[in-house]
């Protein structure tokens, strides 16, 4: 298919006005104008509909197929949500109006909407209180850590490192990092989890924190999370819950029971808002009681009368970390979503994601080696089977083989510590007759690679892109066509 640059033809128009007989001022330096207009694509309106409606088609979304994506929780969302979100009263707010006349009266229900969700997370984690500002999971992060180097500050408390996993998201790291913390990886043990005697022997006096993903990254939750944060604290450090993968335990069980002092949610992921394609998302940030001072401004607060307003008095605040509220519309969505299921529905989600993830985990295993055999939450990670691996078959040929039956590829190649990981997470969503279907395109993918290896180092040949060199497209990177 062709770019709409190719498509250009000269002098074509959608539209053709009139000249304009009304005098203009420009009020920009004549150094930055431009002395040639600039080199857009020249089309029709048909054109460019029938351009763009023929790349719709291509997309693959999960509302139109599976998304097996794991760590990432890649599942349908009602609708409804999305049509709240586009009420004219909350989609044509301006974010300023808050701070104008009548004491922030015209956007009452926003303010509302963010109060009522800091409670909600405040139910569901065992939190103190939240900061909805953060624009994604990592940002959340960065947040997270930028408060627990506050909290230590403000004690005068000389810390150096956080302690991190190796089955970590990426993430983590790099935002301990940007925080100025050294960064210690604690490594797994044979059962998939963080070591415990490792983590105890990396505590001294210098640790900061630990930031920790429970279920972690391989889908298992560990059992030992009650001693690992108590471990923790018996330094004055805190224990940051990392919760990319709050859908495991959602209504089941809350991290501030288990010791944890700084929770960040994915609102994108666990509560009902599109997830990929790099945003939009949400990731809040919530705290203990002895942690609320240092929440970003501002903080919306009830006032006796019942209405709400915004905070800026918080001295100890880490100040913003946002512009404005955060994402609002991914907040409202996630709220609309909470309340449509409630307690009993936040808990089936968790009871679904894990038994879905737990289905194909045995029906997956033998075709393909389990990273751990054993019963998983909410996703699962494979490894091609030996015999696949002695016929040159790998991760990625799984992938791309997916691709030509119709199912976006699961995760591959992390977590790390697995060797040629397949990470696949099923999501609450989806139905046993998807899980089947998958189920046997993964064993029939398995199959092949025994009897026509080849076959699948050449997947896919259905898709308009076929095996490019990734390495090359990103280090050569072509943005012409965006």
């Amino acid at each position: 298919m062709k770019l709409i640059f190719e498509k250009s033809v000269p002098n074509r128009r959608a539209v053709h006005t009139s000249q304009s007989d009304v005098p203009t001022t420009i009020n920009i330096k004549e150094d930055f104008l431009q002395d040639s207009p600039a080199d857009l694509p020249e089309l029709s309106e048909l054109d460019v509909v029938r351009h763009f409606t023929e790349l719709s088609r291509r997309n693959f979304g999960v509302d139109s197929n599976f998304y097996p994506l794991g760590s990432c929780t890649m599942k349908y969302n009602p609708k409804v949500a999305e049509r709240i979100a586009a009420y004219p009263g909350f989609a044509h707010l301006h974010p300023l109006l808050p701070q104008l006349r009548m004491g922030g009266m015209l956007t009452q229900g926003a303010l509302g909407v963010l109060y009522e969700m800091d409670l909600l997370l405040r139910e569901i984690t065992a939190m103190a209180g939240f900061t909805m500002q953060p624009m994604a999971g990592a940002h959340g992060e960065l947040t997270g850590i930028m408060i627990m180097a506050a909290y230590h500050a403000d004690k005068g408390n000389k810390k150096t490192t956080v302690l991190i996993p190796d089955s970590a998201h990426g993430t983590n790291p790099a935002s301990a990092a940007i925080a100025g913390y050294k960064v210690v990886s604690v490594p797994s043990n044979d059962k998939g989890i963080m070591d415990l005697d490792a983590l105890k022997s990396s505590i001294n006096d210098e640790v900061a924190g630990l930031m920790l993903t429970c279920p972690n990254t391989l889908g298992l939750f560990n059992s030992h999370i009650k001693e690992i944060c108590d471990a923790i604290h018996s330094v004055d450090g805190l224990a940051y819950y990392d919760g990319a993968n709050l859908n495991a335990i959602v209504g089941k069980a809350r991290p501030g029971d288990f010791g944890f002092d700084i929770v960040h949610i994915n609102l994108h992921k666990t509560f009902a808002t599109p997830h990929g394609g790099g945003g939009p998302g949400a990731g809040p940030v919530g705290v203990t009681q002895k942690l609320l001072d240092f929440l970003p401004v501002s903080i919306v607060v009830k006032r006796n009368d019942g209405t709400y307003a915004l905070e800026y008095d918080r001295p100890k605040s880490i100040g913003y970390i946002a512009p404005f509220y955060g994402n609002f519309a991914v907040i409202l969505k996630a709220y609309v979503y909470t309340l449509m299921l409630g307690k009993a529905g936040l808990e089936r989600v968790a009871e679904n994601a894990c038994l879905n993830a737990n289905y194909i985990r045995k029906k997956l295993t033998g075709p393909y080696t389990p990273a751990v055999n054993t019963v998983c939450k909410h996703e699962c990670v494979f490894s091609p089977s030996q015999k696949m691996l002695d016929s040159g078959v790998h991760a990625i040929d799984v992938a791309k083989a997916l691709i030509d039956r119709g199912f976006h590829p699961p995760t591959v190649y992390f977590p790390a510590i697995v060797k040629e990981a397949l990470m696949i997470e099923p999501t609450e969503t989806e139905s046993k007759e998807t899980l089947d279907a998958f189920i046997d395109t993964m064993i029939e993918i398995a199959a092949l690679a025994e009897t026509d290896p080849d076959r699948l180092k050449a997947a896919p040949v259905t898709a308009p892109v076929n095996r490019p060199d990734e390495t090359a497209a990103a280090k050569n990177l072509n943005v012409a066509c965006l």
